[in-house]
């Protein structure tokens, strides 16, 4: 028991310390929580002003980036307007002394903003007109020289380049203008003598055709009347007025048909109408040969003996050949040319003079 009560006495104590202790860090606890409460209170309002600090520092980045490439851009732009200026200045420079032969000290001291302006040409001359003394210079004054300058451009503009070869080129322009004014006096003198030549050439061919044409229409009356005993036939200009571009048209009218048209004869009348135009032509123009092929071939025998009485009358001033299969325009012939097959089936060109092969007969 002694001991039990000396081991709870021990185990009390201890107790006691291990409450006192507790309490010791309990409270040591609390203090620091406190102040770990009030540091993370300050640690945030610092931060937050921390923040509110860079949030300002980025604004002021920004407007100052922005403010750097803005002053990097002006300066750029002015760079290259220096540039520019520059290089005209130099253009002017060369300018300057190619065209004009002045430097620039003497174009500077002559024409710059100190020297007064001399009155213009136009003001010169209005002046003088006017019978008034001569204007005196002016100071110079920018927008009245740009406004002066600018006139002046337009007016080079308008006046073109200046070619100091113009007198040599006028020269060779008014020899070659001198030139082409005799070709082309030359040219109209031989229009004129041409027209005169076609108006003669006309006036003749006019009074050829005419002639021409009143014989082979009277001539065709006579030939179409023994063609066609009882009949009618005539030719007829389109334009008798314009005799260059006329047409001939044929009106044909066989015994006991009143139609007047080609179109409506039968092929033997048209061919016999064909036929009494073209030795209406024979015969109104006289040829010493005549040559025609198969002319009869669509005729009748009444038709073929009126052709042959017309071949009669011409061989008795010309000399025809007749290409033909009809016996009796053969039978009218003075020779004959033919091709015949002999009995081997050799064919062979032969020839008869009829008139000696009547004559032998005889």
């Amino acid at each position: 028991a002694a001991a039990a009560r000396l081991a709870r006495r021990r185990g009390a104590e201890v107790a006691d310390r291990l409450r006192a202790g507790a309490e010791e860090a309990l409270a040591a606890l609390t203090g620091s929580l406190t102040r770990a409460a009030a540091e993370r209170d300050e640690l945030a309002r610092q931060r937050t002003a921390r923040e509110a600090e860079l949030l300002e520092v980025r604004t002021r980045v920004r407007a100052a980036t922005a403010e750097l490439e803005r002053l990097t851009d002006e300066v750029h732009r002015d760079e290259v307007a220096r540039a520019e200026q520059r290089l005209r200045i130099e253009a002017l420079e060369e300018r300057a002394a190619e065209e004009f032969g002045v430097d620039l000290p003497t174009l500077v001291a002559e024409y710059g903003p100190a020297a007064p302006v001399p009155p213009t040409p136009a003001q010169v001359a209005a002046a003088e007109a006017a019978g008034e003394p001569e204007p005196a210079a002016v100071p110079y004054d920018r927008a009245t020289q740009e406004r002066r300058a600018a006139r002046a451009e337009r007016d080079l503009t308008t006046l073109g380049k200046v070619n100091p070869l113009a007198l040599e080129e006028f020269a060779a322009l008014e020899e070659r203008h001198t030139f082409l004014a005799t070709q082309l006096e030359d040219l109209r003198a031989t229009r004129r003598d041409l027209l005169t030549v076609v108006r003669e050439v006309d006036g003749r061919i006019h009074d050829v055709f005419a002639s021409a044409f009143a014989d082979v229409a009277r001539e065709f009356e006579g030939v179409f009347a023994t063609l066609f005993p009882g009949g009618q036939g005539r030719l007829v200009l389109t334009d008798p007025e314009d005799m260059l571009t006329t047409g001939v048209e044929i009106e044909a009218r066989p015994p006991g048909k009143k139609v007047k048209r080609l179109s409506l004869l039968s092929g033997g009348e048209r061919s016999l109408t064909a036929v009494a135009l073209l030795v209406s032509i024979f015969r109104a123009r006289p040829s010493p040969f005549y040559v025609l092929d198969e002319v009869e071939a669509a005729l009748d025998d009444v038709n073929l003996g009126r052709l042959l009485t017309l071949v009669e009358q011409l061989r008795a001033t010309s000399q025809l050949i007749v290409i033909t299969h009809q016996k009796r325009t053969m039978e009218i012939a003075d020779a004959l040319y033919g091709v015949s097959m002999r009995g081997d089936g050799i064919t062979g060109v032969i020839s008869q003079r009829l008139r000696e092969a009547d004559a032998a007969s005889a």
